[in-house]
């Protein structure tokens, strides 16, 4: 048994204290509360997670294995290995018309979310504004805070299919606004970006000189048009710092492989920090990613199909219960309206999920405009999403 220490007389401290403010004040992830109130019951049905239900395909993870078995398990180049960042380059060039020199234009991440990180810590002094188009993903304003800036919400509205506007933009840009972050196709709206639809945002970050990071992990996961990466748009690539990654288009969430691309002056400064903090992603998880890219696309492409599907039977079935739902056109989310019941947001889903055993994520948890609506995702089975529904139905007679 550890023996006490000698009191000094002093009254203890509140260990919590010793955090910093900004730590201290950022509240924990409201996705994640209804995931940790759904677990361990067996009788509720989760919607709630943005993950694949698919496992990530065979022969990406025999290569894996494989590595194992022959003893790579050792660090690799910082940046990642060279097999990989030219696999990531000529993907992205062939796919979105991004050229990148992989040599040193890009670093390979944990996962998505290290590259926003990186960047964020990169680029942002105290002070400096990170304007958010929101409802989005709910790490990048709690990260903008611990890297000294001021995230400034920008509202979309489900009249606008949640696309960014010009008009609102212009609106939130001030002297101190520094860096614009896209979510598109959106996390949590499943809104997309047309080509002419970022032509005069482009306008806009080019004349109030913005660095854009543009989070396209979702680019991948588009249904009735082509994903256009911000960085494809005329005078956009070395102002855009493209963040992407495995989870989503090859199920491989677990694995924690994402990527960071831009001018190389840029991936420089955020290499120094990747240098200090991570020094290198996995080596095996570096190998499976290599495999994805050279021989999973035929996988993905059965998985967004499949996506495709259930998006369509999920539209309709909150249609169909009086729940208003606009098309989402990427990503796997739903984002119906809820306000015609007279809940809030957080209230309709704590209801829904102790009363119709039915796990969502309350709208408001991702920023302006997001009260009033609920997140769903769709990247479960059809038998799941089919009881899910006949729960919902059932919860919105009640009501």
């Amino acid at each position: 048994m550890i023996e006490q220490q000698q009191s000094t007389g002093q009254t203890p401290r509140s260990m919590g204290s010793y955090l910093t403010p900004v730590v201290r004040d950022i509240p924990p992830s409201g996705i994640r509360k209804f995931f940790d109130l759904a677990v361990g019951s067996k009788d509720i049905i989760s919607l709630g997670v943005g993950e694949p239900d698919f496992s990530t395909p065979w022969h990406v993870r025999e290569a894996c294995v494989y590595a194992l078995e022959r003893g790579n398990t050792k660090y690799t180049p910082n940046s990642g290995l060279p097999e990989l960042r030219e696999a990531i380059a000529e993907y992205l060039y062939d796919s979105f018309q991004v050229p990148y020199e992989p040599s040193d234009e890009v670093l390979v991440t944990v996962g998505g979310s290290e590259a926003i990180d990186l960047a964020l810590r990169a680029l942002v002094s105290p002070g400096d504004e990170i304007l958010v188009p929101e409802p989005t993903y709910v790490t990048y304003g709690p990260i903008a805070k611990l890297s000294g800036g001021k995230p400034v919400g920008i509202e979309t509205f489900a009249k606008d299919k949640f696309k960014l506007t010009p008009e609102a933009l212009q609106a939130a840009i001030t002297p101190r606004s520094k860096v614009l972050i896209l979510c598109y196709p959106s996390n949590p709206t499943g809104g997309i970006m047309t080509y002419d639809d970022w032509l005069p945002i482009a306008r806009i970050v080019e004349e109030n000189d913005l660095i854009v990071i543009s989070d396209e992990i979702y680019a991948e996961l588009t249904y009735e048009q082509k994903h256009v990466s911000f960085a494809s748009i005329p005078g956009m690539r070395d102002r855009t710092i493209l963040v992407s990654g495995f989870s989503k288009s090859f199920a491989m969430t677990g694995w924690r492989m994402g990527y960071v691309c831009a001018h190389r002056e840029l991936i420089a400064g955020m290499l120094k920090i990747h240098q200090y903090t991570i020094m290198c992603a996995p080596s095996m998880g570096q190998i499976a990613a290599i495999e994805a890219l050279r021989n999973g696309m035929e996988e993905k492409d059965r998985m967004v199909e499949s996506y495709n599907q259930r998006r369509r039977l999920v539209v309709q079935g909150f249609r169909e219960v009086g729940l208003p739902c606009h098309e989402p056109q990427g990503a796997f989310y739903a984002f119906p309206s809820i306000q015609a019941t007279g809940l809030s947001s957080d209230e309709f889903a704590t209801r829904l999920l102790f009363e119709g055993k039915v796990a969502a994520v309350p709208g408001n948890v991702f920023g302006l405009g997001g009260e009033g609506f609920l997140r769903c995702s769709y990247a479960y089975s059809v038998s799941q999403l089919t009881e899910a529904f006949d729960r919902i139905g059932n919860f919105m007679k009640k009501l």
